[in-house]
Parts: C-alpha cells; structure tokens; sequence
C-alpha cells in the first residue's frame, strides 16, 4: 500500500512541476494565463463506508485551472495592437470556427485582414451605413483593412464668413473685371473639389455698389480668363448682397446664393454649389475674414488606424477624412475556467464554459480596449520559482518513501 501512496504522490507532483514549467516558459507570452495544479485526496473505505481504520491511499491531480487575472499593461508603437484593461476576449475565426483570446498581438495578411501570429482573424461589428457611430451588433465579420485610397467628394457648400468695411467706395474702374483690381475691392479664394477629386481655385470678388448697403459678388473657378483661359464664371454674373442699416446681411435671405450648376468639362459631374454668406456684416472699416469652409475633399491614402478605448476602429487618411471599419466584439463566460486549451493563446468554447456572450467593450462586465498595447503574461517568475521549489520537494519526499518502505520490506525479509 505504501508503494501505492507514495507513488501516487510522485505522480502528483511531477504534474505540479510540468504545469510550473509551463507557467515559467510562457512568463514572456503575450496574454497567457497561467494555471495552478489543484489536488485531491484517494481515500479507501469498505463497501459501506463504515471503516474508521482506513488508511488513504495518496493524492491526485483534481484539476488543473486557469487563473484568468489581469495581466500587465504593456506599450507598443504598433497601433493594431490591443489590450484589454478588465475582462473579456477578442472573438476570433479560425477558419470559420469561433475561437477566444485576450492576446492582441495582431498584424495583416496579404488581403488586408487582421490576424494573430496563428492567423485568425479578428472579429468586429461591421458599421451600420449612412449611420456614423452606429455598429450592427446583430452580426459579426472579420476585420479587414482598406489599403486603398479613400475615395473623394464634391465640394456642395461654401460658407464665407467674412466682413465687408461699411465706409468702402464704389471701384474706379467699371463694369467688373477679374483681370483688372481696380474694377473691385476685395477678394478671397480657397479650394475645392470636384468628383474627381481634382482641386480648383475659388475667387470670390466683392464689388461696391451705388446704394451705401449694397455690394455685388462675382465668383471665378481656376482663376481668372487672362491668366487661365478656361476660368468659368461660376456666379454667372453680378449676385446682390444688401445689408440693413445694421449691418446684418438682409437679402439674399437666408443669406444663401445658388446652389449655382458648373460645368466643368473635365469629366467629373457638374457642380452644385451654394454659397452661405449668412454670417457676413457689413462694419467698420476693415475687410476681414473670419471663415472659409467648404465640405469637398480630395483622394486619400491611409496614414494611421487608431481604436477607441470602446472598441471602435478608425482609418484616417491623408485628406484628413475618417472611416469607421468596426467595433472590436468582445466575449465574456459564465465560467471561463471551464474554457478549452487550444494552443497558440486561443481557448474554445466548451460545456463547462457555456456560450459566449457577445458585447461591445464598456458594457456590463466586459473591460475597454487599450489600443497601442498589449497585455503581458500574468505569470509572476517569483511565485512560480517558489512553486518549483515546493514541488520538487514533495517530489523527493514521496521518493524517500518510497526508498523507507523498501527498507522496512528488507527488513522483513531477513528476519529469521
């Protein structure tokens, strides 16, 4: 029987070090967890459990859990890198197959999807479209990044904000010509875009009139006819602004011109312009602009991705637009101790787990994400070196039993 105990407890503890060994090879593994060895007794009683003599017959390896604390924070120069700071798991495709992991160790593949050194992929809540800020959290799709160029938009809206001096007189020179500065006042030009994404000048000149409150404004696109031959006049001639004795801008009301159609002939669409003078005045003494706006853009190359502390992935581009490209699901478990081991710092779902509960980060129980990080081993080297060191002790001490009951049956059988 000693033979037996001792050896169970042998077995025991060379389990306890295999599964401190592990904890010690993976103390540099990016969101390992590491496991503790839990035993139980072996205890032999009579067929009706009444012996009070009986003698166990050594110890067994109940379990080997999971201890799912939070690891270190950790700080890369890698924006797809993530940590989650509580709890949860990233949700994974393994090729279809949902799996679980809290390392965000993630990089792309060839066709722009985010992975993990395994290559699966991560998972998100695709945007919902025309929505900004809204995610169908009612399906997931793997992440993959737009490597190409962000697509343009046609300036619409034109808003001036700007003050025209109340004392100004008529030019000397008539009827208004762009080429000539004394046939105007004052001017101001910015740019914008057609549908192509090719940008034109906008000059918009400002003309005295004959009553005090009045001024005429003229608007050219890609400069003017002497020095750009195919300038178009966008305005198509003189558009009135009256200011009250205010100096409020009374008509046009609600202080809007167009929208005004400009054909182009480059092969981009027309332009639909409208000009919103609605916070011009006319004071003082001085020509001042305070506001030049319009909603067009040009082709944009990606420049950064970041994530919000909720998940949300943001692509930024080069002509300073943002795309939404998901919301990070994350996963929490009734028991995640109950999670199965997979390798390659993924677990899988299991009976003992439960099912997973899908949910955007900041919600219920579920941790935010860290992005530019990641999340280190929860292994404490020190910890696991005493562990060690307990568990070859026990070792060598049911191996000293052993050798003691070899002695005790020699003994025996030398008697005489």
């Amino acid at each position: 029987m000693t033979f037996r105990t001792a050896l169970a407890g042998l077995n025991a503890a060379n389990t306890d070090l295999s599964v401190t060994a592990n904890n010690i090879a993976n103390v540099a593994t990016t969101g390992f967890k590491k496991s503790r060895t839990e035993f139980a007794d072996v205890f032999s009683v009579s067929p009706f459990g009444l012996s009070r003599t009986a003698v166990g017959s050594g110890a067994r390896v109940a379990t080997i859990s999971q201890q799912f604390a939070q690891g270190n924070i950790e700080f890369s120069d890698n924006p797809l890198d993530l940590a989650i700071s509580g709890n949860g798991f990233f949700r994974l495709s393994d090729r279809g197959t949902a799996v679980f992991s809290r390392a965000g160790n993630f990089s792309t593949d060839r066709e722009g999807y985010v992975i993990n050194p395994a290559g699966h992929r991560l998972q998100v809540f695709p945007p919902i479209p025309d929505s900004p800020g809204r995610f169908d959290t009612g399906r997931l799709v793997d992440l993959q990044i737009n490597i190409g160029e962000n697509p343009p938009r046609a300036t619409e809206d034109v808003t001036l904000g700007l003050n025209l001096p109340a004392d100004a007189t008529a030019p000397v020179t008539a009827p208004f010509d762009p080429d000539d500065p004394t046939s105007y006042n004052h001017s101001t030009s910015l740019t914008t875009y057609d549908s192509l994404g090719v940008a034109h000048v906008l000059t918009v000149y400002f003309v005295k009139g004959a009553n005090p409150n009045e001024w005429e404004t003229h608007a050219w696109l890609d400069g003017t006819p002497g020095t750009n031959p195919a300038a178009i006049d966008v305005t198509g001639g003189a558009q009135p602004l009256v200011y009250d004795a205010n100096g409020v801008l009374a008509t046009p009301n609600p202080g809007q011109l167009g929208p005004l159609t400009v054909t182009l002939g480059n092969g981009a669409a027309d332009l639909n312009l409208t000009f919103d003078l609605s916070t011009s005045t006319q004071y003082g003494q001085q020509f001042a602009v305070s506001q030049l706006f319009q909603d067009g853009f040009p082709t944009g190359r990606l420049t950064s991705l970041e994530t919000s502390p909720t998940g949300v992935i943001f692509a930024r581009f080069t002509n300073g637009q943002s795309e939404q490209l998901g919301q990070v699901a994350l996963a929490s478990f009734a028991n995640p101790q109950g999670l199965q081991k997979l390798g390659d710092n993924v677990w899988g779902e299991s009976f003992e787990s439960g099912q997973p509960l899908l949910s955007i980060p900041g919600t219920s129980s579920l941790g935010l994400i860290q992005s530019g990080a990641l999340e280190a081993s929860n292994v404490d080297l020190t910890e696991q070196l005493v562990n060690m060191i307990t568990a070859q002790r026990n070792f060598q001490a049911n191996a000293q039993m052993i050798s003691t009951q070899d002695q005790v049956t020699q003994a025996v059988l030398n008697i005489r």
